[in-house]
């Protein structure tokens, strides 16, 4: 999908790129989300560098960079922020951003900008919290893959016990696959799916 943004005709001097969520890891590591925003987007528009904020997971003390990432945010989309669009996907457990089932982060407010407390799939991660993610003035969804049918059906319906559940869906689009919505099988020739 970011490959195909960059081809579009966007006004990237008008841009601030914030991440929604980060792997902790170091810099150029495969499971970096950034390593690969860079090849699919970055490397293919105009977006100057100092507009990219990425989450600052190899700084030593994780909490202060969560806090500092939190106030550049506010800096740029206000106080609180407001972002014009938040890009977010779904996990086959539920997960999004890396609000993730059963961690601590689910119940943060008072922050725009977490840690979790637990290891993920072998890593922490930096999030952005509810707070934000439901003042986005657009949330776009992206499910893909078979193995997301049962989730994006709870997410459909509003499943709060599903962390992707607890996200507004008052200004939100979703895009999903064949796959996600149940394969070829389950969509008739009217293309909506049973």
């Amino acid at each position: 999908m970011l490959r195909l943004l960059a081809e579009q005709e966007v006004p990237w001097q008008q841009v601030d790129l914030f991440q929604v969520d980060e792997r902790v890891a170091p810099e150029g590591d495969p499971d970096r989300n950034l390593t690969h925003l860079r090849e699919s987007l970055l490397a293919r528009v105009p977006l100057s560098p100092d507009r990219v904020h990425a989450m600052p997971v190899e700084a030593p003390d994780l909490e202060r960079a969560a806090r500092a990432y939190g106030d550049a945010l506010r800096r740029v989309a206000g106080a609180p922020a407001v972002l014009d669009l938040v890009h977010l996907g779904l996990g086959s457990d539920g997960h999004t951003a890396s609000l993730v089932p059963g961690d601590p982060v689910l119940e943060i407010r008072d922050t725009e900008v977490a840690l979790t407390a637990c290891p993920y799939q072998g890593r922490r991660r930096m999030t952005l919290t509810y707070p934000v993610l439901d003042r986005a003035r657009r949330v776009l969804w992206l499910a893909t893959g078979r193995a997301k049918v049962e989730m994006l059906e709870r997410l459909h319906r509003g499943d709060a016990s599903i962390p992707a559940g607890r996200v507004s869906r008052e200004h939100a689009l979703l895009l999903a696959d064949r796959e996600a919505l149940g394969g070829p099988a389950s969509i008739p020739a009217g293309g909506r799916p049973e």
